[in-house]
């Protein structure tokens, strides 16, 4: 009995308790006590597992190889099933088991009033499990078999609320591109095997650096980077995010948005650091950070435009990952520090602003932007816990999203002086000027939804079930600790993942014995690095002052790119009703300040640039399919000609 408690097994136990309560749902799903009873138990066993890793793994630097049947390697040969923890591994766990848990204690009652809930909650741990196993697999193939468990659950809760308008052409949507993923990481795997003989995914990390001269190991890794880039809906896939955050529950949308990306990014991350080891290259470098930066102002925009709550959070999800993605990229410890501590956060306040939206759309049937208003009267707790959400995610101290996007500044910032390269203090610019907008448009959604006039429709709203309010108070009072100490944030989570990021060697030797990855490496084999983590300090006035000087650049640009324009009166003459908001003596036209259109000049001022953002996003599954065809075609153009 002491060995199945012993914390080796912890692994294999939070991934099959998982899959285990989806099949006892299925045979007593009908009880609905033992329905939430099993749903919570299996979620909270698998982040108590996750948890009590962090000691062995986290502090104590150990690495885990669970090795399926007691069947180990044997003369170099990696032989059946494998799942490893690092501190990487572990600390996506992490963040996959904490939005799971969430949610799920979320779902009891928000789901209370649908049809189907027993096939919701076998497709919900479904997809964590799927998600689960990913990020613990040691097995490139057994990572591909999560992947297409996870897509098909997605594409299953996405469409769950059928008769939502948009629902099943969204799910559709989300196949087809999702498929086309998943197609290009099954071909990427079957051509490193035919490479390598091997599917062992650190056994693989000791052999293809080797191999890099083979155009068909450069192929597969474009396969793979584009398979993984579709789970991460970063450019250009994300419009798939949107459709599927506005049709899905909003407790699977906590799932979309803090699970699924973090296993694309996961699964870029090990691909880049540890399977390929390119991550040396400054044109790998480059790749990275021009993706996030690509990624974080676009879908900042867009999310500008939105009308529609939650696809407006959706469209700030992917904006964050772009934060994410640019900090791995950068290749330094404090960068990639930052992005996964960004990455932490994202989960935290991402989830707690879905949920919000899940409470707004529960007790009123809407998430339309120009219909909501003054709901903090009825809502006054939901209010509060979305403002902290809103706080979190524009940056504002002392909330979790500052921290670590303050880090994110100071590494881009170090990695200009280190590198000499000016385009950093760019990525830098580019970074606040996204943060700047981001406010903004959680001041249009405050307005919007919270502050105003409470529409008379409205009237009889009440505050949501204690059941979601506590789902959202933990993803609050999350948001908040994180925020006040980043410090501990560092110590027990984010540098040791960060330190195991920079030691592909010690992973391979884990895995597949000691010296393992000198002997099928050779002269491929990668140099130690020296991980220090300089921080300036959070808290230090010096940081607020920089920050401030910086903050105040980016107001300027944005302020001076949407310069005061005047507009024309209407042909007839007549005073345009819709602007004619305020008026003390001037002229009763041109002042724009209503609810979901609050930014109504600034967007006027840009309006060419969102009229071509309009007419690109056609909303057409086949030119979102082109888009996945297109990128595949440059991801292998860049991978022949670079590597």
């Amino acid at each position: 009995m002491s060995n199945l408690l012993n914390y080796i097994h912890f692994p294999i136990y939070s991934v099959m308790v998982l899959f285990l309560g989806a099949f006892l749902i299925v045979v007593l799903g009908k009880n609905k006590f033992l329905r939430h009873l099993i749903a919570v138990l299996a979620a909270g066993i698998s982040l108590a597992c996750m948890i009590a890793l962090i000691k062995p793994v986290m502090l104590n630097g150990e690495v885990i190889a669970y090795w399926m049947g007691n069947r180990v390697p044997a003369g170099g040969y990696a032989i059946g099933i494998a799942m490893e923890v690092d501190a990487l591994s572990l600390f996506f766990g992490l963040l996959i088991s904490t939005a799971v848990f969430v949610s799920c204690v979320y779902s009891v009652q928000y789901m209370s009033h649908d049809e189907n809930i027993p096939q919701y909650f076998t497709l919900f741990l479904m997809l964590a499990g799927g998600v689960m196993g990913l990020v613990l697999s040691g097995d490139i193939f057994n990572m591909f078999i999560m992947v297409e468990i996870l897509t098909f659950a997605a594409v299953a809760l996405t469409a769950f609320r059928n008769k939502v308008y948009g629902a099943l052409e969204a799910a559709f949507k989300y196949l087809v591109v999702g498929c086309m993923g998943s197609t290009c990481i099954l071909a990427g795997v079957i051509m490193l095997y035919a490479n390598a003989h091997t599917l062992n995914f650190a056994q693989l990390s000791g052999i293809i650096p080797g191999m890099m001269s083979n155009n068909s190991v450069k192929i597969a890794f474009a396969l793979l980077f584009v398979g993984f880039s579709t789970k991460a809906f970063i450019v250009p896939f994300h419009p798939l995010a949107a459709d599927a955050h506005g049709a899905a529950p909003a407790s699977i949308s906590v799932l979309i948005s803090g699970v699924l990306t973090k296993s694309g990014i996961y699964g870029i991350i090990r691909l880049t650091y540890f399977l390929f080891q390119t991550m040396g290259l400054g044109s790998f470098q480059f790749l990275l950070v021009f993706i996030g930066c690509v990624s974080m102002f676009l879908c900042v925009t867009m999310a500008l435009a939105q009308h529609d709550f939650k696809r407006l959070l959706a469209f700030h999800s992917i904006s964050q990952i772009g934060y994410v993605l640019t900090a791995v990229g950068l290749y330094t410890a404090i960068g990639f520090s930052a992005g996964i501590y960004h990455a932490l956060n994202h989960t935290l306040f991402k989830g707690l602003l879905f949920l919000a939206a899940g409470a707004v759309l529960h007790e009123t049937g809407t998430t339309n932007l120009d219909e909501l208003g003054g709901l903090s009267k009825k809502m006054p707790h939901t209010t509060v816990l979305f403002l902290i959400g809103a706080f979190s995610i524009s940056g504002i101290p002392p909330f979790n999203g500052f921290a670590s996007k303050w880090m994110i500044y100071q590494a881009c910032y170090e990695k200009a002086v280190e590198s000499g390269n000016i385009g950093y203090v760019l990525v830098t610019v580019i970074c606040l000027v996204t943060s700047v907008l981001t406010l903004a448009s959680f001041v249009k959604v405050s307005q919007s939804v919270f502050f105003g006039r409470l529409p008379e429709k409205y009237e009889n709203v009440k505050e949501v079930p204690w059941g979601m309010r506590l789902a959202m108070g933990m993803f609050a009072v999350l948001c908040v600790i994180t925020g006040l100490f980043p410090n501990l944030v560092g110590k027990f989570l984010t540098h040791p993942a960060a330190t195991a990021a920079f030691n592909a060697n010690g992973y391979i030797d884990a895995m597949m014995g000691e010296g393992y990855a000198s002997s099928a490496l050779g002269p491929f084999m990668n140099s130690a690095q020296n991980v220090v983590f300089y921080e300036a300090g959070v808290w230090s006035p010096v940081s607020w002052l920089l920050i401030l000087c910086i903050v105040l650049l980016a107001v300027t640009i944005v302020a001076v790119t949407g310069k005061y324009e005047k507009v024309n009166a209407l042909a007839t003459g007549e005073p345009d009703a819709k602007h004619a908001l305020f008026f003390s003596g001037e002229e009763a036209v041109y002042s724009q300040v209503g609810g979901s259109d609050l930014f109504w000049g600034f967007k006027h001022n840009w309006r060419h640039y969102f009229s071509f953002m309009h007419d690109l996003h056609s909303g057409i599954l086949n030119d979102y399919a082109l888009w996945a065809v297109v990128a595949l075609s440059l991801a292998m153009l860049f991978m022949l000609i670079v590597l």
